[in-house]
């Protein structure tokens, strides 16, 4: 063979390796473990499977991401921390979990009463992706947390029930009473700041607690979140509506290097599967919790009750309390928190008066259009 020849062959291979290139860099697989806090028995958990498979399929193999439960690899206190130092790829958690690291934290994950400004879990929504909230969280993240971290939104949680109780709670006064299990950080500061007895116990404690009577009531989530806890064993009166969490957000968090790895449109993918992700995660509870809540009155004797009145104003009016006294010693907290006042200023007598409509077909079916 001549050096021609020889370099000729050379050259075509080099042309076509050159040319495949292209087609070998979009093929590669990016793997990603996500160290959740829950259970695999969860609902959320298995939900987040069902967001893996679809982001494999939309990414055409190139993101496979492995869901791990609650303890894999770290536990639930140091989800956050082993993203941050890349231990793990991404992390699942409700951002309200972080409120140690920053108070803003809770206006994100669990704004209580709506922020003490009125928005429910859509109102919310909106504020986070057409009225600033977005960029705030993100701020969040890089300038206050200080965190090597990507947020994103991907499960809607809220509402959640007002709890349960062994005996039923007519008024305020009757709650203050009770020896209640609460959230940690501002939800249960709030009831606190309302004269309830509020404590706080991990989920695994609370129904052994309330079986040996340290406990007179107590909240967790929702019907379908809280059958499979057992509440029903320890209690048996419910009450559905609640405002210390009742917009409640869950979140993925990833890792900043391994995110900045990933192709641009594997971003815009996994940016937009999360967006679609809030509608599914909402939609699926909406379901879940009506099934949930028809066995546990069917099979279990659970009374469900409607919560009184005076509850509204008065976990609103002491919400409001906490958190001016927190935005009066955290300027970002402040921050956040006017953004979503002034969001609320407008946007919830608008959606007050379309939630009226809701409302009143719904009563109108139920009565038989009478």
């Amino acid at each position: 063979m001549d050096r021609f020849t020889s370099w000729m062959r050379r050259a075509a291979a080099l042309a076509l390796l050159a040319a495949l290139l292209p087609g070998l860099a979009l093929a590669q697989t990016h793997r990603m473990r996500l160290q959740t806090v829950v259970p695999a028995s969860a609902d959320e958990f298995k939900l987040l499977q069902e967001f893996s498979k679809r982001m494999e399929a939309m990414t055409n193999g190139r993101l496979k991401i492995e869901v791990l439960a609650d303890g894999a690899v770290v536990g639930t206190a140091e989800t956050l921390d082993a993203v941050d130092k890349g231990l793990v790829e991404a992390g699942f958690a409700w951002t309200h979990y972080w409120t140690g690291k920053h108070p803003a934290a809770t206006l994100f994950g669990s704004p209580s009463a709506g922020s003490g400004v009125g928005m429910d879990q859509m109102a919310w929504l909106s504020w986070f992706f057409h009225g600033g909230g977005r960029d705030l969280y993100r701020e969040m993240w890089d300038q206050h947390l200080k965190m090597n971290v990507v947020g994103f939104m991907v499960q809607s949680v809220g509402p959640e029930a007002l709890g349960w109780f062994k005996e039923p709670i007519k008024s305020v006064e009757d709650l203050k009473k009770r020896r209640f299990r609460t959230p940690p950080g501002i939800p249960g500061a709030i009831y606190k700041e309302m004269g309830v007895p509020a404590v706080f116990l991990p989920g695994g404690e609370i129904i052994p607690s309330a079986e040996r009577g340290v406990l007179d009531g107590a909240e967790w989530c929702c019907p379908v979140t809280d059958i499979a806890y057992g509440f029903q064993r320890a209690f048996k009166h419910y009450y559905l509506q609640g405002l210390h969490q009742n917009v409640v957000n869950a979140d993925i968090y990833i890792n900043k290097n391994f995110w900045n790895k990933l192709p641009k449109d594997v971003q815009a993918i996994f940016e937009t599967a999360a967006m679609a992700s809030l509608m599914d995660t909402m939609a699926y509870r909406i379901r879940a919790n009506t099934l949930a809540l028809i066995e546990l009155k069917t099979k279990h004797g659970v009374q469900a009750h409607d919560t009184p009145q005076d509850y509204f104003t008065a976990y609103t009016a002491a919400a409001k309390k906490v958190y001016a006294e927190t935005a009066s010693k955290n300027a970002f907290f402040k921050k956040v928190l006017d953004s979503q006042t002034a969001f609320a200023k407008d946007t919830v007598p608008y959606w007050l008066s379309i939630q009226k409509l809701n409302t009143s077909v719904a009563e109108a079916h139920l009565k038989g259009g009478k």
